[in-house]
């Protein structure tokens, strides 16, 4: 399974984002062992992606995602987060 979360992040945030998007990314890849990627809409630069390939045990990597969100300080910064999660077709 890929997992791919989206949301948007109004401009006077932006730069106070990295360091937590950072930390995110860290504890997630601390928990589950695997390591997303953070990117941002190259047309539109208020919006930002997080990608997780190849999660074994989706149920498990959302329990890690979520609580990596919690620990890092995230909900402070990005109130909607929008999870997709595709398989292999």
């Amino acid at each position: 399974m890929n997992v791919y979360v989206y949301y948007k992040v109004p401009d006077e945030r932006r730069e106070a984002l990295r360091p937590v998007a950072s930390a995110l990314l860290d504890a997630v890849r601390s928990a589950t062992g695997i390591q997303g990627r953070w990117m941002r809409r190259r047309d539109d630069p208020a919006t930002y992606m997080e990608v997780y390939e190849n999660v074994g045990n989706l149920p498990a990597f959302e329990i890690a995602l979520d609580a990596a969100v919690q620990s890092s300080g995230f909900t402070t910064l990005v109130a909607h987060r929008v999870t997709e999660i595709f398989q292999p077709a």
